[in-house]
């Protein structure tokens, strides 16, 4: 896998994108990268210390659908979760039909207006939430199964970078991110994203 790569696809520009717009992007980073996971790896670490590709998958299958009931302003349960993995031999469609609902729901004209979830954030900034989680864990995903993840589009990087500015601190406080990990000078803005969330760019 190569983060250097250039970023190519919707750059950023001088209009807002949406959140479901953006999640769009992300989804066709991280649906070939779920597809391609076989049942060899799903026991193999990835770059979250405390997930194997097995967890890793049914986390990430649970804050796709918590992420969905919040754009609807629904209440969202983030406790255990359950394993979706180990339900049956469909689970990558199953994650996949998901990141699409992930996507419509937060493509619904008002979603990311006004407040959303226990804490009553705001909404963009919990849509951005779930876009951090399916390029991140994508990303994950990917490392951890030895599959390339082209770095993510300019327009999900910027989002993303001034999201984390705003969740880095707390979120840092709660062990969400670990500390942040130093990476050369060079270091495109997708390296140095996954930095501040803790992980290794490098990670093999």
């Amino acid at each position: 896998m190569d983060t250097n790569a250039n970023t190519n696809a919707n750059p950023s520009s001088a209009r807002t994108y949406g959140i479901g717009e953006l999640l769009g992007m992300a989804r066709e980073r991280a649906v070939p990268v779920v597809r391609g996971i076989s049942d060899a790896a799903l026991a193999a670490p990835t770059p979250c210390a405390e997930y194997d590709v097995k967890t890793l998958v049914n986390h990430v299958f649970q804050v796709i659908v918590q992420f969905q009931r919040l754009a609807a302003k629904e209440a969202s349960d983030f406790g255990e979760a359950p394993d979706r993995v180990g339900a049956g031999p469909d689970w990558r469609a199953g994650l996949v039909a998901e990141a699409d609902r992930l996507v419509a729901a937060w493509s619904v004209p008002g979603a990311e207006e006004g407040t959303t979830g226990a804490m009553d954030m705001p909404a963009r900034l919990v849509g951005s939430m779930a876009l951090l989680d399916l390029t991140v864990h994508g990303w994950d995903l990917a490392r951890a199964t030895g599959q390339e993840y082209p770095a993510a589009d300019r327009a999900v990087v910027a989002q993303l970078a001034e999201a984390v500015a705003e969740l880095e601190p707390t979120a840092r406080k709660m062990g969400v991110f670990g500390e942040p990990v130093a990476v050369a000078g060079d270091a495109s803005e997708f390296e140095r994203l996954l930095a501040r969330t803790g992980r290794d760019p490098y990670w093999k």
